[in-house]
């Protein structure tokens, strides 16, 4: 993950409608595919709902002028998480890599030269998150970079449900009243960056910065955030957005 930077905010009060209405928009076959697998009714309780995270390293902020260089999806459960299961590609950005990229996310010039470009990823992506709850962990990143990349090859996006373990931190550490009383008294924000959220449920830290151990990361703290501050009945409306 990067820094934060101010997006605007998708909310979609009908999530189920609006999948069912891209499903007979689209004309990519991939894309048709994968709107029209239903994701689950708002209702479901969380502890029954199928889930993957999902983590992206790009070359910087800006889904305009940066790309994608690697992607990890784990797919879990409340309960589980089947590593066996995981999938990680790396590919190769269709913009050059920077030295600060580089040290940030650790993959290099020799790794990205022989890697496929986003573009023969992503019939194998889009079917390994369809039809779960896609959790992320600042979903202003993965979101636009994701919809960018598959609306330029594919000539139409994709924009789905998510659960971002930033934002539930953010209601708790950012937005709750304890959290302006911080401010007021001139005390700096709690931080909702990843490891630090995780730390507070005694997670241990993980070495950051690489799209499948953060996806792991991110689905262990959904795991923490539910057993600590919700239920295994929570509706997943709660939760996504």
């Amino acid at each position: 993950m990067w820094g934060v930077r101010p997006r605007q905010k998708i909310v979609r009060a009908d999530w189920a409608g609006y999948m069912r209405s891209r499903a007979a928009a689209a004309q990519n076959d991939a894309v048709k595919a994968f709107f029209a697998t239903p994701v689950p009714a708002p209702q479901t309780p969380i502890a029954d709902v199928p889930m993957v995270a999902l983590d992206m390293e790009t070359t910087g902020l800006d889904e305009r002028r940066h790309a994608i260089v690697s992607v990890g999806v784990v797919p879990f459960t409340l309960a589980r998480i089947p590593l066996a299961h995981r999938r990680y590609w790396v590919v190769k950005p269709s913009r050059p890599l920077s030295g600060a990229s580089i040290a940030y996310h650790h993959i290099t010039h020799s790794e990205i030269a022989g890697a496929p470009d986003f573009e023969a990823i992503i019939d194998e992506l889009l079917p390994a998150i369809a039809g779960r709850v896609v959790v992320v962990h600042f979903r202003n990143i993965e979101r636009p970079f994701l919809e960018a990349a598959v609306r330029v090859r594919r000539g139409e996006g994709v924009v789905f449900p998510m659960i971002d373990t930033m934002s539930l931190e953010a209601r708790l550490y950012r937005q709750s009243r304890w959290a302006r009383f911080r401010r007021w008294l001139g005390r700096p924000p709690v931080s909702i960056r990843l490891n630090a959220s995780r730390a507070r449920y005694g997670l241990p830290a993980y070495q950051g910065h690489h799209a499948l151990v953060d996806a792991l990361a991110t689905a262990e703290l959904l795991q923490a955030q539910v057993a600590t501050h919700y239920h295994p009945e929570t509706p997943l409306s709660a939760l996504w957005c």
